[in-house]
């Protein structure tokens, strides 16, 4: 998300650059991260909280419930050097003092940076986000050992459900004694969607798209379709598709929708993406529209397999008629792609 979207959701992305700037600024910063949850703890596993030796704090774990004594806990941390898991519920006295008392529990990992997590690999971590690379963080519970795992390394293919779902949690150690667990966080890098034309669709779509948590570029060089006032809180691209999208990049993390119609416009950017790893294409248009893309594409030398990938005519099948529908449908059919595949 954008900035100003990350602030407006009330939502916490950069733990992990907060964290690193802090330590490097010799402010000392300890990281808190939700590992598990059970009933209605109010905030997902993976959730993140920095704290400096200060007692200052950025994010959230509980939505309000226990950050107080995770701040107490994590400048312990910083003091001692040593990582620590904490546990809130309603059964836990403490818990009920700092007001979790809604049914939830939940169980959280503090870091201090340094001994525990070091420059090195923080540094790495921040990296690998800054970069679009897909990651996860694994922490053996039972020893406090670390690993950086990238997508496409063979030890990543334990973790392929969890990187495909953006889920994080705790996984068994085998052969290490009964109870012994990991903690996986999979850090995938933010989605986001291209959209080739500024049209009425388009300004319906990336609202939703917004909300869903992804960036959005809209990319239409008809100056009078892609201006400010119809995309206000979008980045727009007025050049031309192919040259927009190759400048972007589509990667398994981003989603391509097509909406001018336009051959001269849908074809070059369906050029770009049919050679990529975006994970969803959709292209506006009917039966009729679509087959004859189809021709368009076989002539231009892509194969049965590479033009299947494109969801034509566009969205799920709810019977949508007006452009706010319809973008319902796209963005439905986009989630699915991403979360079960197409």
């Amino acid at each position: 998300m954008q900035a100003n979207d990350a602030q407006t959701a009330g939502v916490f992305e950069n733990a992990p650059e907060l964290a690193l700037e802090w330590a490097r600024a010799g402010r000392g910063a300890a990281l808190a991260t939700v590992i598990e949850t059970w009933g209605s703890a109010p905030r997902r596993t993976g959730s993140m909280m920095v704290v400096s030796g200060a007692g200052d704090m950025m994010g959230s774990v509980s939505g309000g419930c226990v950050e107080g004594a995770v701040v107490l806990e994590a400048q312990d941390a910083l003091e001692d050097g040593q990582p620590r898991v904490l546990e809130y519920g309603v059964a836990d006295g403490d818990a009920f003092a700092v007001g979790l008392a809604c049914g939830g529990t939940i169980r959280i990992l503090v870091e201090p940076i340094g001994p525990a997590v070091n420059l090195e690999m923080l540094t790495a971590l921040v990296t690998a986000r800054a970069t679009r690379q897909a990651v996860a963080y694994v922490v053996d519970l039972s020893d406090w050992s670390r690993a950086l795992v990238h997508e496409g390394a063979p030890e990543a293919a334990n973790y392929a459900a969890r990187f495909a779902t953006d889920r994080s949690g705790l996984v068994p150690v085998d052969g290490t004694g009964e109870g012994a667990q990991r903690f996986v966080h999979i850090h995938n890098p933010p989605l986001r969607l291209a959209v080739v034309g500024a049209v009425h669709i388009a300004q319906a779509l990336t609202p939703m798209a917004r909300i869903a948590g992804y960036d959005r570029l809209v990319i239409d060089p008809r100056a009078a379709f892609g201006s400010a006032a119809r995309f206000p809180d979008d980045t727009v691209s007025e050049d031309w598709p192919d040259a927009a999208l190759g400048a972007f990049g589509l990667d398994a993390r981003t989603a391509l929708v097509l909406l001018t119609h336009d051959p001269k416009l849908d074809d070059p950017a369906l050029h770009v993406a049919l050679r990529s790893r975006a994970f969803y294409i959709g292209a506006l248009g009917s039966t009729r529209t679509h087959a004859a893309r189809v021709a368009r594409l076989t002539e231009a030398g892509f194969d049965a397999d590479q033009i299947a990938r494109i969801q034509g005519p566009i969205g799920l099948d709810i019977g949508a008629a007006s452009p706010a529908e319809i973008a319902v449908s796209i963005i439905a059919q986009m989630t699915q792609a991403l979360r079960r595949g197409l």
